[in-house]
């Protein structure tokens, strides 16, 4: 049936599609340990404008800290010294300058030792959060006060820090890198559905009302993205409901454009992504009412 009420059938099992995420988090970390391990320069320039590719290592260390944190795998952290005053600042403020502090946390005799830093930091986090529900609450005042996400947030987040920072590292080092499109889906099933809502641009999204119907193809995750009331809600496998249109991506490109690490054209001329349905045009406003840091 077309967008304006599909009949969905759902194979969706959170706990096992939680244990595969952090099977991939597993894989990744040591795949970047080497990546480090193999850069010629840590001062060349990176994929992340004005960050150099040491930068980005020690902006993943620092969320290391922060997740390993937040779910009693590390000594607490004093966000009171880390976070920036105020509780009125945006999301994607409030984001940034959490990453401008975080780049201070480690000198430069700190940054040649941050290979070893994150394979531990990683099993920390493995090992402290083994067996636990994927829907555990845990605690991110990074992304503003009081806002808890699930632990399969947390971990879905961690692996796309590995992956779309690996890319970054890698661009810059001229090393090659690798996105799968099964690490691609878990990212995107288990953390975009809570991030998206969070990082909405308030502003861009009052008055709009738009319902977006995101297939991801392979058996990736499919989400019903709605926004309305200056609000919006990203679910898994949604009841049916009228669409105004269908989106439909390729994992790893949706991915990267999500990530702005690839231009939105590319992946539409190139057919990895694909709008259809009543307003297919609508598909676009998507990334506009996003915000990023």
């Amino acid at each position: 049936m077309d967008t304006t009420g599909t009949t969905v059938t759902s194979s969706f099992d959170p706990v096992a599609e939680h244990a595969r995420t952090r099977a991939a988090l597993a894989a990744a970390v040591p795949r970047l340990v080497r990546l480090l391990k193999a850069v010629p320069d840590a001062g060349a320039p990176s994929g992340v404008p004005d960050w150099t590719v040491g930068d980005v290592a020690a902006h993943l260390a620092a969320a290391s800290l922060a997740y390993g944190s937040a779910v009693g795998a590390e000594d607490d952290l004093d966000w009171a010294a880390l976070l920036p005053p105020g509780d009125d600042l945006s999301f994607a403020e409030r984001v940034t300058a959490v990453n401008a502090t975080a780049l201070t946390l480690f000198g430069p005799d700190e940054r040649a030792g941050l290979p070893g830093f994150l394979a531990e930091r990683a099993e920390s986090f493995l090992e402290a959060t083994e067996g636990l529900a994927p829907d555990t609450p845990v605690t991110t005042p990074w992304y503003g006060p009081g806002v808890a996400v699930t632990l399969a947030t947390v971990t879905g987040l961690m692996l796309s820090e590995t992956l779309v920072h690996g890319l970054d590292i890698a661009r810059g080092a001229r090393l090659p890198w690798s996105i799968g499109p099964e690490e691609a889906g878990l990212v995107i099933g288990q953390s975009m559905p809570t991030m998206m809502a969070l990082a909405l641009d308030e502003e861009k999204a009052r008055g709009v009302s738009l319902a977006v119907d995101l297939v991801v193809r392979g058996g990736g995750p499919r989400l019903a993205v709605v926004v309305d009331g200056g609000a919006m809600t990203v679910t898994r496998d949604a009841a049916p409901r009228p669409y105004d249109c269908r989106l439909t991506v390729e994992p790893r490109a949706f991915l990267l454009v999500a990530f702005r690490r690839a231009p939105r054209w590319k992946a539409i001329a190139s057919g990895r992504m694909r709008a259809g349905g009543r307003r297919p045009w609508l598909a676009t406003r998507l990334a506009d009412l996003v915000a990023g840091p």
